[in-house]
């Protein structure tokens, strides 16, 4: 008498994490994040980056997470790298392969042809996945659409880059799933005594501080954000910009032409986020285009009442009037205007804007709530996978 198939009856214990890059973006600082808590929760995890690794590698292996680069230059296709992961995954064994970002998404579905790959999970995370100086995405959802078949599920980070998806034909709704990115609300948390530190390191007085995070590219729209400051005149404002990219330089005449530099500070990278999150009395975002904003996320986890363009998952994390304002793309009077009114309101309101901003978080981004659905995702493609594999049992004749 043949043995009964069971599935899932064997542990989830090997996580392979594909990545285009481990620079120190939102989506980049999502997998680390993913890595070390699903490594705590006792499961094997690997990473592997297309690229060099520039950021996160000492973070991963510190808590023995195995870390990989598959040494691909940065816009110079190398067939070798699917030859490169198709060995680290014979070594690996892995149970789940789970792709972030188009080009690792699109690597991942290839090497499934040719490697043992259980289940293969990619992630999109922006609602549009343009390069860093802008330009079309259309050849990106025609990809995406020609190798759906390669991968078990697609997600995607927000409801609106669902719904853009579907429309444009890149994903099946049958095989789309919405998985929000998350933040560790117990780490970020104000702190009081943090705050006033901070202020005095960034040389901050009794200044109203905007504090703006994100790469100076193109979908930021920083030139919209600067023109918003300008027309708020000095009025004891200040606007931190953390963040760098390639358009910094140009960024920095734009600030000097508007007579800003009094008022707009370029911090660059490396700066502790909790330090600038905690100096800050709100958060602003001119964003042309967002998925679900890591840094948003984060400063509603601190607290930050914001003003934020109206695009994308900005609208599942601000809601208007009880955390902060929301305002059209590229609209630069509307923007100045909700600044002003976000800083001449009363202090006590303001800190009931943050309040709810992070009760917000807790109940819907908090690293613990979101890691969940991201292990239930897995095992349910496991064992959909297993059921479709299972042998069938033809019983003997009596």
């Amino acid at each position: 008498m043949p043995q009964e198939f069971i599935p899932g009856t064997d542990r989830l214990s090997r996580i392979l994490l594909l990545v285009t890059n481990l620079t120190l973006g939102g989506a980049e600082a999502q997998v680390t994040r993913l890595a070390i808590e699903l490594k705590q929760l006792g499961r094997e995890v690997a990473v592997v980056s297309l690229v060099s690794l520039d950021a996160h590698q000492a973070e991963l292996e510190r808590i023995g997470v195995v870390v990989h680069s598959l040494g691909m230059r940065r816009r110079i296709p190398d067939p070798r790298a699917v030859v490169r992961l198709r060995g680290i995954i014979h070594r690996f064994r892995p149970q789940i392969v789970h792709c972030h970002m188009f080009h690792a998404n699109l690597l991942g579905r290839i090497c499934r042809i040719f490697a043992p790959i259980p289940v293969l999970v990619c992630t999109v995370h922006n609602l549009r996945e343009a390069s860093e100086r802008g330009g079309p995405t259309w050849h990106k959802d025609i990809l995406y659409r020609l190798t759906d078949r390669l991968s078990d599920r697609t997600t995607v980070i927000c409801r609106t880059a669902f719904d853009r998806l579907i429309k444009v034909g890149a994903v099946p709704a049958r095989t789309l799933s919405v998985v929000e990115n998350f933040v560790d609300t117990r780490r970020f948390s104000p702190d009081i005594e943090r705050r006033y530190k901070a202020r005095q390191a960034l040389g901050l007085r009794d200044e109203f501080v905007w504090l703006a995070v994100g790469r100076l590219v193109v979908q930021k729209d920083y030139p919209t954000l600067l023109r918003a400051v300008h027309r708020l005149g000095n009025k004891r404002i200040k606007v931190l910009i953390a963040g760098g990219g390639p358009l910094a330089p140009w960024l920095r005449e734009m600030t000097t032409a508007l007579k800003l530099d009094a008022s707009v500070q370029f911090l660059g990278t490396g700066h502790d986020m909790l330090d600038l999150y905690n100096a800050a009395d709100a958060f602003v975002m001119s964003s042309w285009y967002e998925g679900l904003s890591v840094a948003l996320l984060e400063a509603a986890s601190m607290e930050l009442p914001a003003v934020v363009t109206n695009v994308g998952g900005n609208t599942e994390i601000v809601q208007p009037g009880s955390s902060g304002f929301l305002v059209p793309a590229g609209d630069e009077t509307a923007l100045a205007a909700a600044m002003a009114r976000m800083r001449e309101l009363p202090p006590a309101q303001r800190s009931a804007l943050g309040r709810h901003a992070r009760e917000h978080c807790r109940s819907h981004y908090d690293s613990r709530v979101v890691v969940q659905k991201w292990i239930d995702l897995y095992e349910e493609l496991r064992f959909t996978r297993e059921i479709r594999q299972a042998p069938v049992a033809i019983p003997s004749a009596s």
